[in-house]
């Protein structure tokens, strides 16, 4: 039982390094966005021509400034997708350690009762919590990732909604 207890904190390392991974996309994922209505902001201000002042005279300048944005633009979409993308692995593989730890109590050498599930090896917490904190962290970051993707795209569709109009 103690062996198995040992596996599940190796687990649980294996779950926290996994965890400062998604805070540090989170940041990054909230960096791109920024970036990304920075443009649509720009977007805005470039399509009136009013803005160029002196400038206007230059043939050309708006349509190559305009061109320019919109590519800084899909370089950043393509950036927020590799995040996502990113996100996406590690909801697969808490998911997948999750699988592991139920597969490990229920394979392990001697079929563990509910009661050896349910009982504490000292001030380590039962098997069953440990089970059960598992597959809560993976519905938690699961669902978050779930609300990033559909966050994302209402929000880059109502972006460029605005741009069209």
């Amino acid at each position: 039982m103690e062996a198995i207890v040992k596996k599940f904190q190796s687990k649980f390392r294996k779950v926290r390094e996994e965890m400062s991974q998604w805070d540090e996309l989170q940041s990054c994922l909230i960096s791109q966005f920024r970036n990304a209505c920075h443009i649509l902001d720009r977007l805005q201000v470039l399509q009136n021509s009013n803005n160029y002042g002196v400038l206007s005279c230059v043939t050309g300048m708006r349509d190559a400034l305009l061109e320019k944005q919109i590519e800084s633009f899909r370089n950043i979409l393509v950036s927020m997708r590799k995040t996502l993308e990113e996100f996406q692995g590690i909801v697969l593989y808490l998911d997948k350690i999750h699988r592991d730890s139920r597969q490990l109590v229920k394979g392990s050498s001697s079929h563990l009762t509910m009661k050896q599930l349910q009982q504490q090896v000292g001030v380590k917490p039962s098997l069953i919590y440990c089970l059960d904190s598992l597959m809560f962290i993976h519905e938690i970051y699961n669902s978050e990732y779930l609300l990033k993707i559909i966050s994302d795209l209402s929000t880059v569709r109502n972006g460029l909604k605005a741009q069209c109009q």
